[in-house]
C-alpha cells in the first residue's frame, strides 16, 4: 500500500508544478478579421455567429475560458487552435489568392452543412456557440454569396 501512495504522491508533486508551464497564448488584435470581414461583408447576424463560434479557433484572437489555466487543458486548446489556425485563418486572410478564399468558403460550407463545425468538443463548453437550423442557413446562405462574388463557383441554376 505503501507503493500506492508514493505513486499517488509523486503524481500530485508533478502535476502541481505542470501548473507552472503552459503554451503559447492566441492573443491577436481583433483588428486582425477587420480585412476577412471587409472582403466578405457579413451580415449582423453572421457576424455575432462568427465571433462567437469561429474566432476562437480560426482567428489570432481568442477568448480563453477559465479552465484554460489548468495544465494539461491549457495544451489540448492550444493543440485544437492551432489545428483550427492552419485550415481557415480568417486574420491572415489578404495573403490568399482568389481561388484559395473560395476554397476555405466552400469547405466552410461543407463543414457548417454537415453539423461538422463548430466542434461538439467546444459546444460543449460553449454553449452559445451550438448553431440553430436558422443560423446554419444564414451562414451557409452568406459563404454562398462569397462565393459567388469570388466568381469561380458554378452559377445556381
Amino acid at each position: 500500500m505503501k507503493i500506492v501512495k508514493k505513486i499517488g504522491l509523486a503524481l500530485l508533486v508533478v502535476f502541481v508544478i505542470a501548473q507552472f508551464f503552459g503554451p503559447e497564448k492566441n492573443l491577436g488584435d481583433i483588428a486582425s478579421v477587420a480585412a476577412f470581414e471587409a472582403e466578405t461583408n457579413p451580415p449582423e447576424d453572421v457576424k455575432a455567429i462568427l465571433e462567437t463560434t469561429c474566432y476562437d479557433c480560426h482567428s489570432d484572437v481568442t477568448r480563453y475560458p477559465w479552465y484554460d489555466k489548468i495544465t494539461p487543458v491549457n495544451y489540448w486548446l492550444a493543440s485544437h487552435i492551432k489545428d483550427g489556425k492552419k485550415h481557415f485563418n480568417v486574420s491572415k486572410w489578404e495573403g490568399n489568392s482568389i481561388k484559395r478564399k473560395d476554397h476555405k468558403f466552400e469547405e466552410l460550407i461543407e463543414e457548417v452543412e454537415e453539423g461538422e463545425m463548430p466542434l461538439n468538443s467546444y459546444t460543449w463548453t460553449h454553449g452559445d456557440a451550438k448553431l440553430t437550423q436558422a443560423q446554419i442557413d444564414a451562414v451557409v446562405n452568406w459563404a454562398k454569396n462569397v462565393r459567388l462574388k469570388y466568381g469561380l463557383q458554378p452559377k445556381p441554376e
